[in-house]
């Protein structure tokens, strides 16, 4: 059983920022890709940025030069540091994994419970 858990959302000005964290826990054998999407009331969901196990990363045009993904092998974990947020931003935020665990051995991408951003104006 694989979790992934987030944390760091919240109420933030515009112009501010925030840093979401989420965490695998459980019987993991390797995480390749992880990924930052988002998705705001009556939109879809979009793809925010990626990171390989290299560190190689990808960034939506939305947010390119704003966000930055990053990662702690060591930790399982991912980040997204979001700077000079605007009301646009306001969605609920969701990490996403793909993750080969102990007793599988084969990859399947899992997905966190969601927190909130909220940016006002």
């Amino acid at each position: 059983q694989v979790q992934l858990v987030e944390s760091g959302g919240g109420l933030v000005q515009a112009g501010g920022s925030l840093r979401l964290s989420c965490a695998a826990s459980g019987s993991i054998f390797s995480i390749n890709a992880m990924a930052w999407y988002r998705q705001a009331p009556g939109k879809q969901r979009e793809l925010l940025a990626r990171i390989d196990t290299d560190g190689g990363t990808d960034y939506a045009d939305s947010v390119k030069g704003r966000f930055t993904i990053s990662r702690d092998n060591a930790k399982n974990t991912v980040y997204l540091q979001m700077n000079n947020l605007k009301p646009e931003d306001t969605a609920d935020y969701r990490c996403n994994m793909v993750i080969a665990t102990m007793t599988a051995r084969r990859q399947y991408y899992y997905w966190g419970q969601g927190t909130q951003v909220t940016v006002s104006s």
